[in-house]
């Protein structure tokens, strides 16, 4: 009895612990965002640098942060450092206008590309004033795709069916339960298509370049920076570094750039635990979701 006892007090000290470690976890990575996500002491002509990795799903964090550039004095430039295949449509163009309303209200935009900045990625780089990729950086890939799983044949081995009702023939159109129709085919091909004319007159509005060459490279095809610095669709090969000296010297800011970042929102215990577990669930349920993405 004495025994059980001590394992008892021994399992409520460990729990005891654990919680312990856990709020001195959390009060170290508790989000403290008291300055709306630009360091309190910016005084000073600066550059701002939006920093845009991965897949674009959610473009709300990086509006914000651009508008708060937009609105401060002593940001003069935006360097926008994209490392990303693209995303969604909707997110990508959502960052594209809010950097086209820095441009507007006066500030030099610059994009630097990192190893990758396709489709969406490259979508988000026209709205620069302009664009710097490394030689072998991957771009392009301008186009747009839409995935559909079809678990039809396996629902009818394992002898399950899915009854629907409906107000129309395409309200479920693109369903797993079913096989795609030749007219929900069409249903979903002009719906890609007009997603991609948007972006084809993005690019030749940017690029300076009219429609019919735009379309020659706009095949999903993805390019070094060295080829698509000859295509016409980045202005300067170079570094991070060379953005750097470039957005500097556009701005005309003399010595050493300070580059301001956005304060991060620190990660909570949770976020450390299940971060990665939660953001997969979100991707899971913005999916089937129309994509300006480099899909590999």
């Amino acid at each position: 009895m004495k025994r059980i006892s001590e394992y008892i007090m021994l399992a409520l000290l460990i729990f005891a612990g654990v919680i312990f470690i856990a709020a001195v976890v959390s009060l170290f990575f508790k989000s403290d965002d008291a300055s709306g996500g630009l360091p309190l002491s910016l005084s000073g002509d600066k550059i701002g640098l939006i920093e845009i990795k991965g897949v674009i799903l959610d473009s709300e964090p990086i509006v914000k942060h651009i508008k708060r550039f937009r609105k401060s004095d002593h940001i003069k430039g935006i360097l926008v450092r994209i490392d990303s295949p693209g995303g969604g449509v909707a997110a990508s163009q959502e960052i594209y206008e809010a950097l086209k309303k820095a441009r507007d209200a006066g500030k030099v935009v610059v994009a630097s590309m990192s190893s990758v900045a396709a489709s969406g990625g490259y979508y988000v780089a026209c709205a620069a004033d302009t664009i710097v990729a490394n030689p072998g950086t991957t771009t392009g890939s301008i186009g747009v795709i839409l995935n559909f799983f079809d678990f039809s044949d396996l629902l009818k081995k394992i002898g399950l069916r899915l009854n629907v009702v409906k107000s129309g023939k395409f309200k479920d159109a693109g369903s797993f339960g079913r096989p795609m129709t030749p007219e929900d085919k069409a249903y979903f091909q002009q719906f890609v298509n007009d997603a991609y004319e948007q972006f084809v007159a993005v690019v030749a509005e940017a690029r300076q370049m009219t429609r019919e060459d735009v379309l020659k490279l706009a095949d999903g095809r993805v390019f070094t920076g060295k080829q698509a610095f000859e295509s016409g669709l980045v202005d300067v090969l170079g570094t991070y570094e060379d953005a750097v000296d470039l957005i500097a010297e556009m701005t005309r800011i003399s010595g050493e750039p300070q580059i301001v970042r956005p304060t991060r929102q620190k990660r909570t215990l949770f976020d450390l635990l299940f971060g990665d577990v939660t953001e997969l669930i979100q991707e899971i349920q913005r999916w089937p979701v129309l994509r300006y993405q480099w899909v590999f």
